[in-house]
């Protein structure tokens, strides 16, 4: 029969709908078209190189050779704005706040038709490198308290422009999930002595049954409440509560997983489109001992419907344990 999982870290209630779960391979969609088939380069794309005069000027390069190799510019249609001050007004039960932030887009490579699942390491590491060093100078901002760094890889994940990028949205409030997230880690570590995030990783090792890779200084599995299929969670093995605390050892480390576990999704499911988010603390939480930073990919191979939105909680059709077996059994390329 069914069973409800819950996540201790998130508290959130997860249904394994075992009587209906559908196979691994079933996720899988043949017909879908992939990254590499583009071309290299698109003439009215504005992140090909050569095409650098439509977007803004960039506020970091990474060169080779001359080259950009990666580059972060301003988000032509920014949801927020990154000139003025933070204002504040309440009126009864109506708070309003100025709309002031920062929005970015990081262009992970020169090429069209690439992505990190058929990239070189060295490539994944100057996008995570750059991503860090651009958080850190917007950490330096007093106006912001935490910035959000996320990835949408195709149409049904929220993309708009094909050639590879992330985005960077830095905001002047902590959203309520997050300082719930923050609470709950707290209240966990108050009755254990340990962090939450720490111990999961160290089980899910211990128990093997949903890793999909581990390195070093990195471990990625399936969450044994795992929201949806193929929901996965990379964590630095070290404590840290805020991404921009990685050090360059562990940038290596997770460009390593990172791009291993999205080829065995890139191959495994061909080439599924997917969200991924940092999930960090905010700036003042820097020295947190309960909150612990991660990677979410989340591959969009189902839709939220009806019970989802009303209950809060998720349905996943789909066992993470053998969603986990099938990643680790796909063949990568060389």
């Amino acid at each position: 029969m069914s069973e409800l999982r819950q996540n201790l870290a998130t508290k959130e209630w997860v249904i394994i709908a075992t009587e209906r779960a559908q196979r691994p391979a079933d996720f899988d969609d043949p017909r879908r078209p992939h990254t590499h088939a583009r071309p290299s380069r698109v003439e009215t794309c504005p992140f090909c190189p050569g095409n650098e005069h439509m977007s803004a000027p960039a506020v970091l390069e990474v060169l080779q050779d001359g080259r950009w190799q990666v580059r972060i510019v301003p988000n032509k249609y920014p949801a927020l704005a990154d000139h003025g001050g933070v204002e504040r007004r309440l009126d009864g039960t109506a708070r309003w706040m100025s709309g002031f932030g920062v929005h970015e887009i990081l262009i992970e490579s020169p090429e069209h038709n690439t992505t990190a699942a058929l990239q070189e390491d060295p490539q994944v590491a100057r996008a995570l490198r750059a991503l860090r060093q651009r958080q850190q100078q917007l950490e330096r901002d007093p106006r912001l308290m935490m910035t959000l760094c996320f990835k949408n890889h195709g149409s049904a994940a929220g993309t708009s422009l094909e050639h590879p990028h992330c985005q960077m949205i830095s905001v002047p409030v902590v959203p309520h999930h997050i300082r719930q997230r923050l609470a709950d880690a707290l209240a966990y570590h108050d009755e254990r002595g340990t962090c939450v995030y720490c111990d999961m990783w160290r089980q899910e090792l211990d128990a093997g049954l949903r890793v999909v890779a581990e390195g070093e200084l990195f471990v990625a599995f399936l969450p044994y409440a795992a929201l949806s299929p193929f929901h996965i969670w990379i964590l630095p093995r070290r404590h840290a509560p805020i991404f921009t605390q990685i050090s360059e050892p562990e940038t290596e480390d997770l460009a390593r997983v990172l791009r291993q576990v999205l080829a065995r999704l890139y191959y495994g499911l061909h080439d599924p489109d997917f969200n991924f988010v940092i999930r960090s603390a905010p700036t003042h939480e820097e020295h947190s001992r309960s909150f612990h930073w991660y990677l979410s990919i989340v591959p969009k191979v189902t839709k939220i419907a009806g019970f989802e939105l009303g209950s809060g909680m998720f349905i996943n059709t789909a066992l993470p344990e053998e969603s986990a077996r099938f990643l680790r059994e796909v063949k990568l390329a060389g």
